[in-house]
């Protein structure tokens, strides 16, 4: 067929070759070529020359012996090594992800009355709701401490679960209560919480709860029961009738106002230290022959919880202070007083 757009005849195409192209054969490595080989090389269409075999390093040639079962293969080596790669890989990806811990064990968490992460933990405090009685009703609550005539009666929230469970007040070791009573000077030394029961032979002291019920901690009571401990708080006072009620925290002397005034108590309105006579616990009015009594004066201390950080050490320290120096003046006057 002939081509418009070529003189004569179309070309005819050539014959596929490999001419021009890569000979593979020269990049090889081969032992030096003789003479008959170059001139073989020199020819284009002579057949290429076989590879010689490869040489090997006499080194891996030589025989070991007897191979020990101990002996490691560079192929068992490097499986090894890679399977560490990927276990380490796997590791710190692990590491990156955050875990979500399992919540702990009621009985495992620390005492809210009592707990103290402490000045070296970074452990954050578990927020916890509201918690029915079912949760911890096996622990017992906390005896009370009553007797007649005592200079002071404690009022704390409720126990704590380590308190509970050793049944003695105050008795996780981070808690500052039995280490206020003693630099305050409410206690002539050092008590521990098993000699909470001596309390007032020893130095006229007392203790009770607005909640009986123990619970993890603060967050777990419902207002309406801490408002339903204020009138049972004032029963203990009037049987008892000591000299001052010292309030152990300021949600307890909360729940104690918003009973006695229906609503909450406004900021400027609260106070740390002596109350106002009018706020007495535990009045009884001489009705009927009955003899009257003026009530217990109201101290409000600071919570002893280690959880407590709103005030600092100093600062709690003198408001126990205070009620210290109250203590040993009417304990010298009740000494005279025979």
């Amino acid at each position: 067929m002939e081509s418009p757009f070529f003189d004569g005849a179309e070309p005819q195409p050539q014959k596929a070759s490999f001419r021009g192209r890569l000979h593979l054969q020269d990049f090889m490595f081969n032992q030096p070529a003789t003479a008959s080989q170059n001139t073989a090389k020199a020819s284009p269409h002579s057949p290429s020359p076989s590879p010689s075999p490869l040489r090997r390093n006499p080194r891996r040639t030589t025989p070991l012996g007897p191979v020990s079962p101990a002996r490691v293969t560079k192929k068992r080596c490097t499986a090894v090594t890679a399977s560490s790669k990927l276990a380490t890989t796997a590791r710190d990806s692990t590491a990156s992800t955050p875990q979500q811990k399992p919540p702990l064990a009621p009985d495992a968490a620390a005492d809210h009355s009592n707990s103290d992460p402490g000045p070296k933990s970074k452990r954050k405090r578990q927020n916890t709701g509201y918690a029915p009685p079912s949760t911890y009703a096996h622990l017992a609550p906390l005896i009370d401490i009553l007797a007649p005539n005592l200079l002071i009666l404690f009022v704390g929230l409720n126990p704590g679960l380590q308190t509970a469970r050793a049944g003695h007040a105050y008795a996780h070791p981070s808690n500052l209560f039995w280490k206020l009573l003693f630099s305050s000077g409410i206690t002539s030394r050092l008590c521990s919480p098993t000699q909470d029961r001596d309390l007032p032979a020893l130095y006229g002291l007392g203790n009770t709860n607005i909640v009986s019920r123990p619970s993890r901690n603060g967050s777990e009571l419902s207002k309406a029961e801490m408002d339903a401990g204020v009138d049972v708080l004032e029963e203990k006072v009037r049987g008892c009738r000591p000299e001052t009620v010292c309030i152990v925290g300021k949600s307890i002397w909360e729940s104690v106002w918003r009973v006695r005034h229906g609503r909450g108590i406004k900021k400027d309105e609260f106070k740390y230290g002596w109350q106002d006579g009018g706020e007495n616990m535990g009045v009884v009015n001489g009705v009927d022959g009955e003899v009257g009594w003026a009530g217990a004066k109201v101290f409000v201390a600071t919570s002893t919880s280690g959880l407590a950080a709103s005030l600092r050490p100093a600062e709690k320290e003198k408001i126990w202070r205070e009620l210290g120096k109250w203590c040993e003046r009417r304990r010298v006057e009740r000494g005279k007083a025979g």
